[in-house]
């Protein structure tokens, strides 16, 4: 998977955690954004990695 598409992922799993958020689905946005989250930390980690290598 390339940076485009995690990018566009991490994006998707946000407004989708909105969309619930606003339509009174506090738990369901409340686990979009956790993984939202945990996956831009990752991605994160993954970069820094990357870099210093």
């Amino acid at each position: 998977m390339n940076e485009l598409k995690k990018d566009m992922f991490i994006g998707s799993v946000s407004f989708l955690g909105i969309v619930a958020f606003v339509s009174g689905q506090f738990i369901l946005s409340t686990m979009m954004f956790g993984v939202a989250a945990v996956w831009s930390t990752i991605l994160l980690s993954n970069r820094t990695q990357t870099v210093k290598s």
